[in-house]
């Protein structure tokens, strides 16, 4: 099992000073994310300032760019990492893709798998000399000429993760990608009877197997009094969203999403953390003492997850020591117990 950071909420100026700090504790990956801000402008200023740290996007909004647009950024983040770049795509949902990106919103599934097919025509075209010629439902790209082919890299593989919650992109992950991020707003219980079983479905259909689709997530973890509350809200949170109804129902709690979604279509956000349970938190986050993080997280996701991050931002100088053993302790107890499969 691998130990990644988030990176939330840095300004530009620091991600230098943040990227160098991440690597020198040891974590295996950085991820950016597309909510404050834009995911792909840091990771230039990580690749410059790093030497083997990996790093990537969980997520950027696959339908608020082109493929080719897409395309020329991974392939530049390869290129000058050295492959250390990882491309994580996520289709968000109706509202915000239509009302925060101005984009429209098409069968999300069918579209992302058009998506990566896109993406790798593309970059089959620059690496090999293959002809152009992708024609989709939603794509359709057939001119490269050489003024704007930026031709072939050393490192031309470039990961693609996914991410979803409901089982029609956990397919799509098993068919075409190379990694899976699941949403923090998960259990294990729903890992292993429904995001994993379609993982494998659709990797069987490819002919390929589970090991070919590396599976990463955001855990919440619970270490005192003020995170329990800080993660209740947060669960609370996404409860409320329709979108993700999926996992509460798998537990037989469909009934505190609808109160929650009413809850927040009414704008009372201060009353939905009162109907998570001390019960579904235990379901939803790793609870225990910071020393404990490191066993409690590989008996929950040994099998389930490949990689992890903490659903809390890396800021170098902030409980640093904390960090450090708590990757080292992933990493010791992952060595320790050996390959997950």
């Amino acid at each position: 099992m691998k130990i990644d950071a988030a990176l939330t909420s840095v300004n530009l100026s620091e991600i230098p000073t943040v990227a160098q700090a991440a690597e020198a504790i040891g974590f295996d990956a950085v991820w950016t994310s597309e909510t404050q801000h834009e995911a792909f402008l840091p990771l230039p200023l990580v690749a410059e300032h790093t030497q083997h740290i990996q790093f990537g996007t969980a997520i950027a909004v696959a339908f608020a760019r082109s493929p080719t647009i897409l395309a020329h950024t991974a392939w530049d983040l390869a290129a000058q990492s050295g492959g250390r770049f990882i491309l994580g795509l996520g289709t968000q949902v109706k509202a915000h893709v239509e009302r925060r990106f101005g984009m429209k919103w098409e069968s999300p599934a069918p579209k992302l798998r058009e998506m990566i097919l896109a993406l790798r025509a593309i970059w089959d075209c620059w690496q090999n000399g293959t002809p152009l010629n992708f024609r989709g439902e939603f794509y359709k790209l057939t001119l490269m000429t050489p003024f704007f082919n930026p031709g072939p890299i050393q490192t031309p593989h470039v990961p693609i993760f996914i991410a979803g919650v409901n089982t029609g992109l956990c397919r799509l992950a098993g068919e075409l990608a190379d990694g899976f991020h699941a949403h923090p707003f998960h259990t294990a219980k729903y890992l292993r009877e429904s995001v994993l079983p379609a993982i494998e479905a659709g990797a069987a259909k490819m002919g390929r197997e589970r090991r070919d689709v590396q599976l990463a997530a955001p855990v919440f973890a619970v270490t005192d009094d003020a995170e329990r509350e800080r993660v209740r809200a947060q669960v609370s949170f996404y409860a409320s969203t329709p979108s993700y109804r999926a996992v509460l129902e798998h537990h037989g709690w469909g009934e505190v999403g609808e109160r929650l979604s009413r809850l927040a279509s009414r704008g009372q956000w201060s009353e939905m953390p009162r109907e998570i349970s001390d019960e579904m938190l235990a379901e939803f986050a790793i609870v225990g003492a910071p020393s404990e993080l490191p066993a409690k997280l590989h008996a929950k996701y040994a099998g389930l997850l490949d990689r992890v991050t903490l659903y809390a931002p890396f800021a170098p100088g902030e409980n640093d020591e904390r960090w450090r053993e708590l990757v080292a302790g992933i990493h010791r107890v992952s060595d320790t117990n050996g390959p997950a499969f």
